[in-house]
């Protein structure tokens, strides 16, 4: 048995299945409500919730997602993504990061809004679909297993799962681990960002034929600068994955102070 198996085994953790029926039966007799306490249409957002999303449409950038004026074509990268290559192959996001897409990814990360997200794998189903066609498997960005004890889930495993579900592929949610605890990435410069998570995640040896061979699709909540994506695509690229492709649910605007 792992250490951290045997950790997690000392905390007791409401399965997330139960969890969503739980919820399911009481939106029988109460009207769900979205992040900020109103009445939701959909399960977690309002209309005026879901006005506020900055959705990114097509075109966007092959690299980042970052969204383009006019249509360049396909597979055209933006300056910041030609001048640093990154280890994945290509990245799509389904809204900027704001002040309204923040305080809901918030919600899924920290205050157990793990309702959330059903409705953010929707959001990939249709931002990714390019990447989940070519995709073999999805796994999620790991958390360190002492995060993961304090916090009790991973938010990029609870969009991975229904996304998967979604899309028919199979979900990977062990194969890359966090190997090493890092800081937190808020308040770092991009160099700093990347200092941070270098050589922080592995594909074990019992879970290298996972990814020998496949098309990984990465999912993680949010994209800065890509520095923690860069690193779980080394990870998985030196395991033998031929590819790995990035969703995420928002992306930082290009351009914006990454020190927030």
């Amino acid at each position: 048995m792992r250490a951290e198996d045997g950790l997690s085994r000392l905390f007791l953790k409401p399965d997330p299945r139960l969890i969503g029926a739980g919820r399911a039966f009481l939106d029988l007799f109460l009207p769900p409500l979205d992040a900020a306490g109103q009445p939701a249409l959909t399960p977690g957002l309002t209309a005026e919730t879901w006005s506020r999303i900055d959705f990114l449409e097509t075109p966007v950038c092959d690299g980042c997602g970052s969204p383009f004026e006019f249509d360049p074509g396909p597979g055209v990268r933006c300056p910041a993504c030609t001048a640093r290559p990154r280890a994945f192959d290509r990245a799509r996001a389904a809204c900027l990061y704001d002040e309204h897409s923040r305080d809901l990814i918030l919600k899924l990360k920290h205050a157990d809004r793990t309702d959330l997200s059903e409705v953010m794998a929707r959001w990939l189903l249709r931002s990714a679909r390019e990447l989940l066609d070519t995709a073999d498997v999805i796994a999620p960005t790991p958390l360190h297993r002492w995060r993961l004890l304090s916090r009790r889930y991973n938010q990029a495993a609870e969009v991975a799962r229904p996304l998967g579900r979604l899309a028919g592929k199979p979900v990977l949610a062990d194969a890359l681990v966090r190997v090493r605890r890092t800081e937190s990435q808020g308040g770092k410069s991009a160099a700093g960002r990347r200092r941070n998570v270098a050589g922080a995640f592995q594909v074990p040896a019992d879970r290298r034929r996972q990814v020998e061979g496949r098309r990984i699709l990465l999912i993680d909540d949010v994209l800065t600068t890509g520095a923690t994506a860069h690193a779980c695509a080394r990870a998985l690229k030196a395991a033998g994955a031929i590819a790995v492709d990035l969703a995420v649910i928002a992306k930082v605007r290009a351009g914006a102070d990454t020190t927030i």
